[in-house]
This record gives C-alpha cells, structure tokens and sequence, in this order.
C-alpha cells in the first residue's frame, strides 16, 4: 500500500490474508526486490558486504490488539517529520474492507 524510505530504512505498508505470516511477507519481499535489483544492476552485488542486499533485521507491526491501521500509518508520517523520509510509492487500493 505503501513504500517510504529514510537514510538507512525502507518502509514497507502491506495488507495480506491472515494465513500469511508477517515473517513470510517480510521474507518475500526482500527475496524479490534484491532478486529484481540484481538482475536490473549486478554491479551492485560486487559492492555490498557478502553479496547480501538485505541485513537480517526487520520490524513488523500488525494491525490487531495494539495498533491499528492509523497508528501505523501514523508511525511512517512521523517518520516524515524526523528523518529525511521519502514516500516512493501509494496505492489506495483496498482488498478487504
């Protein structure tokens, strides 16, 4: 739904079906993106660190007991005011209403 990005991060704002883990999305898309970059610019595996585009970490927030759709969307727009943030992708579409 959403693709931001600050100095060191990449923001990622996803919807799934519940059968889907968060761990497996996360998985998915940096499989796929580094995949893409790689294929797109194979000079960039020569510059990284072990060939890796992606570290290990990652966080997730759910939509559930303790956050909500807003207060996620809230966190990445403070991440707009403190860090040098920049959206790159949006898309409004809603799959489950």
């Amino acid at each position: 739904m959403e693709i931001g990005l600050d100095d060191n991060c990449v923001h990622f704002l996803t919807q799934s079906v519940p059968v889907i883990l968060p761990k497996q999305i996360v998985q998915t898309i940096k499989s796929i993106t580094a995949i893409e970059i790689f294929r797109l610019h194979p000079e960039v595996k020569d510059e990284l660190w072990g060939g890796q585009f992606w570290s290990d970490g990652y966080y997730i927030n759910t939509v559930g007991q303790y956050a909500n759709e807003e207060v996620i969307k809230q966190y990445l727009k403070n991440q707009e005011k403190e860090k040098e943030y920049k959206k790159l992708h949006s898309n409004q579409l809603r799959l489950f209403e």
